[in-house]
């Protein structure tokens, strides 16, 4: 198992682990033909090691099916070849641009140019073949002109009456034809009388067919397939026709001199099987060849035809003896390029060497074009492929984590715009992460300042024998500028604070810490060290003038330097007024409740008036008190006292409650003293949860505009 893990890992690591059931069922095939062979082998060892001749049955049947498995694992692997091909090396841009350049541009030039070399070659070769039939024609031309001209001077000896027996009556004529065509044979025949002139005769002496009728010329065959160019002059002396047959046989020598112009001539003589003509270049019987292939004047002096791609070409010929055409005669010409140039632009043209010239200055010139061009498709794949690699390595950066990362924009076209869209994408994350991790940073934030002012806010409801309390603070962000406060002063006494500071957010929440404090200092410790030495030689009576704060100094009421609610308030707007911007102030309503007597004095610094609900259904506001404190300096506040009945209900709200709209307006004073006066029978604590669910279902999905706070006294 341990070897089977590390081959599996070694070939992970190698990329060859079979991944798709394509792969696994390519391996199984593989797998079942190496076995087959494997089972042969054997088969054949045995075989061969106890002699028996007869065993090949079973190694033939299993060479079939290796060879079958063999065919589909050839299928199969390619196709897997394809799919990494297709996977591994397409998955380069590079890779892919020189791919799609091939087919392209590389593919339908190198088919352009194999059809020109093709058509080329076709031309070439049938051009050597319209050659070697032109100076057959030619050769035939010849012996036509030199037979016409034997048989002018035979008509004359006849008229002279020389018989044609007579000896050198043309031996001057025939020693000199004999020099442009050896192995000539001229056969006279004139009144019944056939002679033969000849230092050999190499066919029969014997009168014209009769399908000859006047003159002619050309290649002919005899009987025994022997070919000839024979030509046949017809001249009348007299009242009789003096016939002049001349003849060459068409041998190697003959050939060889009929094609001295061009290199190799060859004649192939197929059989006729079934009515079909088939033949055999490799079969020297009927194959006649002349003539030889020069050696190359240089490497692009190809042979004409390719050695492997050879055409012959029928050529025309008829029987001596019946005059009708056989087919059975193919004819092929083998030369090289520079000997049909050399055909085609007769050096002794005047624009042979200009054509060679303008042919060498063409190549030339497409080949510097190739080249730029080539240079050019480099370049350009280069600065696309450059640009992909460089993106590709930026998102790689950025998925690291990598937000500085920046790409060098050295082209101006659409890629480049690219890679500046991808610079400016990234400044754009780097900074929007910046953002995020600054909002984070300030969310924590939040969160410490949201649990710290819960500290401030009263943990419990603090309770004394007379009177029962309960409040909620529901903040509008994560804290509030709402304050509100139960001051426990004694047994019997209680102090009740509620505010609203001016704006939301972390500035408000810390105005609202600021005054949470200064009103629990002003009331718990008295006046601040500086203020007792300024008022030690004043009475406490007179400073405080019928219940009135002013700006001279504040009051003492007890021996506990304990304030009255207009003292804190005086003494808490001067501190504000002092401490904090022009634009920072708030509103706040101060209540100290004594239980001996049942009186609620207080005084309200700009706050909307907290209502008194009587059991009997009476309304009371409180509205005795100044303006806002922290807006103003030197403010006088009024103070006032009000009896609390049992089970008298005293509610203070900020405006949060009241103010909050939806389609039908504000939630409004009235339907909170609706619902109040509804459930006024109910515990603080549940008729605190209806009124904030009514404010909240009021606003429906709409943002809550401002913070709730409600705070709830019920005398006992």
């Amino acid at each position: 198992m341990e070897i089977l893990r590390y081959i599996r890992r070694k070939l992970a690591a190698s990329g060859l682990l079979p991944q798709s059931r394509l792969a696994y069922f390519s391996l199984l095939m593989l797998g079942m033909d190496l076995l087959l062979v494997l089972i042969r082998w054997l088969i054949l060892l045995a075989a061969r090691s106890s002699s028996i001749e007869s065993g090949g049955t079973g190694s033939d049947a299993l060479g079939g099916w290796i060879a079958l498995l063999t065919f589909v694992n050839a299928i199969l692997f390619g196709i897997l070849a394809i799919r990494w091909l297709r996977n591994t090396l397409m998955w380069r841009l590079r890779n892919r641009l020189i791919v799609t350049y091939l087919f392209i541009g590389v593919i339908p030039v190198g088919l352009i140019a194999a059809i020109v070399l093709l058509s080329g070659y076709l031309i070439a070769a049938q051009f050597a073949i319209s050659l070697a039939l032109h100076d057959i024609h030619t050769e035939v031309d010849s012996l036509q002109q030199a037979n016409a001209e034997l048989a002018g001077r035979l008509a004359d000896a006849a008229h002279r009456g020389v018989p044609l027996s007579q000896p050198g009556i043309v031996q001057d004529n025939l020693a000199a034809l004999r020099k442009n065509f050896p192995g000539l044979q001229v056969t006279a025949t004139f009144k019944r009388q056939t002679e033969t002139f000849g230092a050999q005769r190499t066919r029969p002496s014997t009168a014209p067919p009769v399908w000859i009728k006047g003159q002619f010329g050309g290649l002919v065959s005899e009987d025994d397939h022997t070919l000839y160019l024979l030509t046949v002059t017809q001249t009348p002396v007299g009242n009789d026709v003096l016939t002049l047959q001349a003849s060459v046989p068409v041998d190697a020598r003959e050939l060889s001199r009929i094609s001295r112009n061009l290199s190799g001539i060859i004649l192939i003589r197929g059989k006729i099987v079934a009515n079909r003509v088939i033949f055999d270049m490799k079969n020297p019987e009927g194959t006649v060849r002349g003539g030889s292939v020069p050696p190359a004047i240089n490497f692009l002096d190809l042979n004409v035809p390719f050695p492997i791609l050879q055409f012959p070409s029928p050529i025309p010929i008829q029987n001596w003896q019946t005059g009708e055409d056989e087919k059975n005669l193919m004819l092929m010409a083998t030369t090289r390029l520079s000997v049909l140039y050399q055909r085609l632009f007769s050096p002794s043209s005047d624009y042979a060497s200009l054509i060679q010239t303008a042919l060498a200055g063409s190549a030339i010139v497409l080949a510097l074009i190739e080249l730029v061009a080539l240079i050019i498709g480099v370049r350009l794949t280069r600065t696309i492929t450059r640009s992909v690699a460089a993106l590709y390595q930026g998102t790689e950066r950025v998925n690291q984590g990598d937000f500085r990362h920046r790409i060098e924009v050295k082209t101006r076209d659409q890629l480049a715009a690219l890679e500046t869209s991808f610079n400016s994408m990234t400044t754009s994350l780097e900074a929007l992460i910046a953002e995020q991790k600054e909002k984070q940073r300030l969310e924590s934030e939040l969160a410490i300042a949201q649990e710290v002012q819960g500290q401030l806010f009263p943990k419990l409801d603090q309770q004394i024998a007379s009177l029962e309390v309960h409040g909620v603070c529901r903040p509008a962000r994560t804290v509030s500028g709402d304050y509100y406060d139960f001051l426990m002063l004694g047994a019997e006494r209680m102090g009740i604070a509620v505010g609203d500071i001016s704006g939301k957010g972390i500035s408000a929440a810390l105005l609202m810490a600021t005054v949470h404090s200064a009103v629990r200092v002003y009331e718990f410790e008295g006046l601040p060290s500086h203020a007792r030495l300024t008022t030690a030689a004043f009475a406490a009576a007179s400073r405080h003038k019928g219940g009135l704060a002013t700006a001279d100094a504040p009051s003492t009421t007890n021996g506990n330097a304990a304030h009255s609610p207009s003292e804190v308030l005086w003494l808490l707007n001067r501190h504000l007024f002092r401490s904090t911007p022009t634009e920072k102030y708030a509103t706040m309503f101060l209540g100290v409740f004594d239980g001996s007597n049942r009186q609620l004095t207080y005084c309200n610094a700009g706050h909307l008036p907290p209502m008194i609900l009587g059991a009997n259904g009476e309304v009371r506001r409180l509205e005795a008190g100044g303006t806002v404190v922290g807006l103003l300096d030197n403010m006088s506040y009024e103070e006032k006292s009000v009896e609390l009945h049992s089970k008298d209900l005293f509610v203070a709200y900020s405006d949060g409650v009241t103010e909050p709209e939806n389609e039908f307006g504000e939630f409004g004073e009235a339907r909170l003293l609706e619902i109040l006066q509804a459930n006024q029978q109910l515990p603080l604590a549940r008729l605190s949860e209806i009124v904030t669910a009514a404010v909240v279902d009021w606003m429906g999905a709409a943002e809550q505009p401002d913070d709730v706070t409600l705070v709830l006294a019920r005398a006992l």
